[in-house]
């Protein structure tokens, strides 16, 4: 039991979120019955699959494994690196920008144990290169599911209009990742003998798999319960080892989320700064990005501007920056288990958005 409550006592952002929801809740007009439905439980319960399946690989031991294999193969830090950005951008791009961290984060991480690879880091560049490369596909992350289901186009059609920012966006990080590493030898520690587990690999893998398939055919609850009912019966350690409190955060967002766009002075703003012209608007989405997350600001902003390829270009940009730009951000920061990372991520991040923005808008008057 005090494995499991710990970690909500030390979550400070958890804690920072508690406090801001009471203070919105005091001058928002809400009813409480209205609360649950303002979480976004597909997220949750997608979120909770992944953090039981990706802990179950982890605590198989084939992340040692594999870590070890890539060390061999990748002798310098700037190729590895390279190597790793580029596959998190393009498994964001078909597996979502969510689903990509939670298969190479805890790879990464084993890289700290072996190597003296500046791991943290690393996890900042693939960060930063899920947001870039789940920008190009209608699937890549939420907030272009939502503005494809919107703007009524074809999945080439989407994939076109954003080709443009996420190929440039893409080439800069690339770059910025081979200045950022050192192309030196990768120095390897003393390691003792990898013993993994296959049996509870291959459990993992297994329902790995079949949790994918129940999301897209819309059974992700069942499958969330067989899960979690696999685990229990065969390897229970896996569900007491998991950051549970990472949930409550993600909840305790959609509920501030909620609250804040309740706000009478925020809905009057929004109405007026519909009829302004396409850089406010760019500039609406960014700022709203950085300041709600761009997945909630995407729902606020269709409710008053057309979802056009403008706002899906500055709603993924939005992404960079601030920490609460993209859920995907606070995921790899959370699972890199380095409170120096919240600040290091910042030092990329927030100039990554400056030249995204800027590139960006360049591009849209060069293009349009």
């Amino acid at each position: 039991m005090a494995t499991l409550i710990k970690p909500f006592l030390h979550d400070r952002l958890l804690h920072l979120l508690l406090l801001l929801g009471l203070l919105l809740a005091c001058f928002a007009p809400f009813h409480w019955r209205d609360l649950p439905a303002a979480i976004d439980w597909h997220t949750i319960v997608t979120l909770c699959g992944l953090l039981m399946l990706t802990r179950g690989i982890e605590a198989s031991g084939y992340f040692d494994v594999l870590g070890r294999k890539l060390i061999r193969r990748f002798r310098h830090e700037r190729a590895l690196a390279l190597f790793m950005v580029a596959g998190a951008a393009l498994l964001s791009t078909f597996l979502t920008n969510d689903v990509a961290l939670f298969i190479l984060v805890p790879l990464t991480l084993t890289l700290r144990q072996a190597t003296t690879l500046p791991v943290t880091r690393l996890i900042i560049f693939e960060a930063l290169a899920v947001n870039a490369g789940s920008m190009l596909t209608p699937i890549g992350n939420p907030q272009n599911i939502l503005l494809w289901g919107k703007g009524g186009v074809s999945f080439g059609a989407f994939m076109w209009q954003m080709l443009p920012p996420t190929a440039f966006i893409m080439l800069s990080l690339m770059l910025l990742t081979a200045f950022s590493f050192r192309p030196r030898a990768i120095q390897q520690q003393a390691q003792q003998p990898v013993s993994w587990q296959r049996s509870l690999l291959w459990l993992s893998v297994a329902l790995y798999l079949m949790f994918i398939a129940a999301l897209e055919l819309k059974l992700a609850a069942w499958a969330l319960l067989a899960i979690a009912g696999a685990y229990l019966l065969l390897a229970r350690r896996v569900l007491l080892q998991i950051d549970w409190s990472l949930l409550v955060v993600f909840m305790a967002m959609f509920v501030d989320v909620h609250l804040l766009t309740r706000l009478p002075a925020l809905q009057q703003g929004m109405q007026s700064l519909a009829q302004a012209g396409e850089g406010v608007h760019f500039l609406l989405a960014l700022g709203l990005s950085q300041a709600i997350s761009n997945v909630p600001a995407t729902i606020l902003l269709l409710q008053f501007l057309p979802a056009n390829a403008l706002l899906a270009w500055a709603v993924n940009i939005g992404g960079f920056g601030l920490l609460p730009g993209s859920l995907a951000n606070l995921i790899a920061l959370r699972m890199a288990q380095d409170r120096r990372i919240w600040w290091q991520f910042h030092l990329f991040s927030v100039p990554m958005l400056a030249w995204a923005a800027l590139s960006g808008w360049l591009l849209w008057l060069l293009l349009r």
